[in-house]
This record gives C-alpha cells, sequence and structure tokens, in this order.
C-alpha cells in the first residue's frame, strides 16, 4: 500500500485534468467552421475521447482499493465539486441531461438557421426516435444509479457495533466501498457509451465538448471558490 497515498492521488487527478484540456482542444478544432472532417474522422475522435475516460476509470479502480473513502470525497478536489459527487464521481445520467439542455440551447440558438433550411446535424437537431431511445436509457440509468447505496446499507452491521479488531472490520468496508466505486464507474461509462451509439458521429463530439466543458468550469469555479474563502487548494 506504501506505493499508493494522497498524492499519488492528487497527481492521479491532475493528470486526468490536463488530458481533458487536450481532448477539449483537440475537439473544438476538429469541429471548427472551417473544419471539414468526415464521419469516421468524428467516430474516432468521440472512441478517443471514451478510451481515456476507460484508462482513468481504471486507475482509479485500482487506487480506491487503497484508500476507498478518500475517493468518496477527494482533498484534491474543490468543496464545490465534491458537494455534487455520487459514488466518487458525476451521477451517470448527467451525460443524458446535458443532451437534454444542449439541444433546447442549441435549437434556441439556431432557430433562424433552421427555418431556413439550413441543417448542421449537431446536438440541435436531435430526432424524435434518438429523444425515445435517449428517454428509455434515462429510466434505465436511475433505476440501476441507487443499487451501490443499497449495498452499503445491506454491509452494515448495527448502529455502534463494538469489535476487537475494529481495523479488520473498518479495512473490509473500505474494500466494500472500492467496489462499489468501480461499478459505479462501469455505470458511468456504459451510460455514455450506449448514448454514444444513439446519437451521430457529430452529436457524440458535441456531447463531449460539453462534458468536457461542464467538468473543467466546475473546477476551475471551485478552486476560484475555496481561494475566495480562505480554503486550502490541492490542485
Amino acid at each position: 500500500m506504501a506505493a499508493f497515498n494522497h498524492e499519488h492521488f492528487k497527481c492521479s487527478f491532475q493528470n486526468w485534468i490536463s488530458q481533458q484540456h487536450q481532448d477539449l482542444e483537440e475537439l473544438l478544432n476538429a469541429t471548427s467552421t472551417n473544419s471539414k472532417i468526415t464521419d469516421e474522422q468524428l467516430k474516432l475522435l468521440s472512441d478517443k475521447g471514451i478510451k481515456h475516460f476507460e484508462e482513468y476509470y481504471e486507475r482509479r479502480t485500482l487506487m480506491a482499493k487503497h484508500d476507498a473513502p478518500s475517493f468518496l470525497s477527494p482533498t484534491w478536489c474543490s468543496s464545490f465539486e465534491n458537494a455534487f459527487l455520487w459514488a466518487g464521481g458525476c451521477r451517470p445520467s448527467l451525460s443524458i441531461r446535458l443532451v437534454y439542455s444542449v439541444c433546447g440551447s442549441e435549437l434556441d440558438a439556431q432557430l433562424t438557421e433552421f427555418l431556413r433550411g439550413e441543417r448542421k446535424g449537431n446536438l440541435a437537431e436531435i430526432s424524435a426516435h434518438q429523444l425515445k431511445m435517449i428517454n428509455t436509457l434515462h429510466c434505465k440509468t436511475e433505476e440501476i444509479a441507487d443499487e451501490p447505496l443499497a449495498m452499503i446499507a445491506k454491509n452494515c452491521g448495527r448502529v455502534g457495533e463494538s469489535s476487537q479488531d475494529v481495523a479488520l472490520a473498518m479495512d473490509s468496508h473500505s474494500l466494500s466501498l472500492a467496489s462499489i466505486i468501480a461499478e459505479a464507474d462501469r455505470l458511468r461509462l456504459s451510460t455514455m457509451k450506449e448514448l454514444m451509439g444513439i446519437l451521430t458521429p457529430l452529436q457524440a463530439v458535441d456531447l463531449l465538448v460539453a462534458t468536457k466543458k461542464l467538468k473543467l468550469s466546475m473546477h476551475e469555479w471551485g478552486k476560484r471558490r475555496d481561494h475566495q474563502l480562505g480554503r486550502p487548494s490541492w490542485s
């Protein structure tokens, strides 16, 4: 366990934030108005983004086995970010809610273009069939999302229960939390993948851009707020 500590966790998170900045810049450059990019190239970009999510979640799973509670309210995140955490990360349905939000805002912004018959094929052009599939995925995700929390309640002993080997009991509980974090990460990833399968290549890239912008903005807002309130910042 000596190989993993809070400094290691912090560095891993900072590397992840840097990766998100790089990915976002690449996505924005690829979808700029002057860029002529094919669906195949867009698909490669979205697959690359999903691959980075997978790699980060794999690293988290390994590290959480050493100190799972640290990932439920990480000191390397701001208090603002931690206020929105669900089992160590964003709620799985966040990606779906982003589709609804971006779709509506872009539709309003591009209404004139729509009336002219100009089509871009982005998130503002979600079809009725796509929307129905997304709604179904949303319902399924919300049903599954509470299962990890039920696992915690099931594994808890009596309140105030005494034990001669409290350390072992806490280690066991920490490992249970690690498995819950891993399961939550799998749900986050599978939800994103299913959503990508419903969207067109351009819509999928639009969603990745919105997701990364939100995560990075929350990180910066939280750091700024902690600084204003005199709280120590890890990153």
